[in-house]
Order: C-alpha cells, then structure tokens, then sequence
C-alpha cells in the first residue's frame, strides 16, 4: 500500500470483518480484536517481507507468532485481506469443522497460522525457537510477535524473556498490547505489573514505546525504529498503548467487550462508524 489513507480504509474494513465475525456466532472477542486493527494491518501490508504462498518453514521471509490468540478475529480478517485465504472463508468463524476456530490452531492447515495459540503465555516461547532457528540457517529476516499485556501475568512469558536477551536473540521484535484491559478488570486491578518498559529494560532488552497505538503513522515509525534496533545484541520489545474496542464507540475502553458479541442493534451501530471501504464478505 501507498499511503495513510490506503492503509487506514484497510483498517475500517477490518473492523467491520472483527463485529460481524463474532456477531454472526454470538461467540469471540472483540475488544482486544478492534484495539489491534492498525497494528496487524500496518504489520502485513507495510512491514513484513511476505514470501508468495505459504509454507511452515518460513525460510527467507519474516515470521509472525499471535500468542494473544483469543483476538483471532483481527488476524483472521488481515490474514484473508493480505491474501492468504479467501475473504469469504471468514463466513466460517468458529463453526463446527471450520479452519477459522477461536483460537488459531494449526491442524486445519490455515495458511498464516504457524502455532496453535489458545493457551496464553507460550507464544514467545515459540518465536525464540524461530528465531534460533532462522540463526541458525543463516536467514536473516526477523521474528515478530504480539501479546497481551494481561497475558503478561503468565509466568513462561518471563522465562522466555530472560532467555532472550542472555541469548542475544536480536532478530526478534515483540510487540505488547499495553490496553490495560483484561477480562476481569483492568490489569491493575486484577494482578499490577507495574512498568513493563523499565521491566523489559532491566530484562537486558531494547524497549520502545508508541504512545498512540491507534494511529497509523506513530505505528509505522514504530516498528521502523525497532527495526533499526535488531542485529545489535539485544531483543526489541514494542510498548503499544491501544485502546480496547477502538473505532466502536460504546466498546472502547472497557473490558466488558473483551469477549462479548455484538446484538444485532449493536451491530448496525458499529458498521455505521466503520462504513465499507473494501467490500464485504
């Protein structure tokens, strides 16, 4: 894509594929969903280097891990709209005998989806492994994930952690979703992590921060920056400050939406605030 305004109506039609996914089967999770729109969509039409088709060993390409995976509907939507599967398919989400199920997992066969994702606190853990391994084989591409920052209270994440800056994993760029929502609260409320910047810091990893985590351009800078960042020793970690439920007005900034779906009048409130910009399925 070419430019902001590109970009963003890429946006606005993912947003309307997030609440009529989970609309359509009474089941998901919207909030985290909508709050990680740009991202993603920045993410696979700006920034990743994408081979043709897809296969598992991601050789001469860049990687992406979803370890938050209950925000599937985001990644379905941008996974289909950058071509990996039919647009259509997500008609399918979460039904019974479906590629497109709750939380990503790989025995379908989906192209796009490298791990099973369902179980939070693993998916660090996994792209350290991709990361060695792309080490190992000489390729130079890069490993990128995204988590939640309620997930964060995992403890594998800081295992994980650990092991990637004493092991100079530099070729790994992970991205928290700093919204401060989770399902039974804020994350303040429900379990303190206090400053994850200064925490990632003292972890031995290079930190970076995108105050606004809905706007196109800062998350473009972003990961520009941590880009520039990888081959020098460290990991990169990516303090993404979202907004739960952004672009729907009456989800934003609450957790209540973390997992509920739309009703039908809800619906047609949210579709009028992110009109069709692509087209529908």
């Amino acid at each position: 894509m070419s430019d902001t305004q590109q970009l963003q109506d890429f946006v606005t039609q993912v947003r309307r594929d997030i609440v009529r996914q989970v609309h359509k089967v009474n089941s998901g999770h919207p909030g985290g969903s909508l709050g990680c729109a740009e991202f993603l969509s920045v993410l696979y039409q700006e920034v990743m280097h994408r081979k043709e088709g897809f296969d598992m060993d991601g050789i001469d390409e860049d990687l992406f891990f979803l370890s938050n995976g209950h925000i599937s509907p985001v990644f379905y939507s941008v996974l289909a709209r950058s071509g990996y599967f039919p647009v259509e398919e997500l008609n399918t989400f979460r039904l019974i005998d479906s590629r497109l199920q709750g939380h990503p997992t790989t025995h379908e066969g989906l192209p796009g989806v490298r791990i099973a994702s369902g179980s939070l606190g693993q998916g660090l853990s996994v792209a350290l492994g991709a990361a060695n391994a792309k080490k190992l084989n000489g390729d130079s591409h890069l490993v990128y994930t995204l988590h939640g920052d309620g997930e964060l209270q995992e403890g594998q994440n800081w295992e994980a952690i650990m092991y990637a800056a004493a092991k100079k994993v530099d070729n790994l760029i992970s991205t928290i979703d700093r919204n401060y929502q989770q399902i039974d609260g804020c994350t303040d409320d429900v379990l303190p992590m206090g400053n994850l910047v200064e925490k990632f810091k003292a972890f031995g990893w290079e930190v970076l921060e995108i105050e606004k985590g809905n706007d196109i351009d800062q998350i473009l800078a972003g990961l520009k920056e941590a880009k520039s960042l990888t081959g020098k020793g460290k990991p990169v970690a990516i303090m993404l400050n979202t907004e739960m439920g952004h672009g729907v007005d009456f989800m934003m900034g609450s957790h209540k939406w973390h997992g509920v779906a739309p009703n039908d009048e809800q619906l047609e409130k949210a579709l009028a605030q992110n009109p069709e910009t692509l087209g529908d399925y």
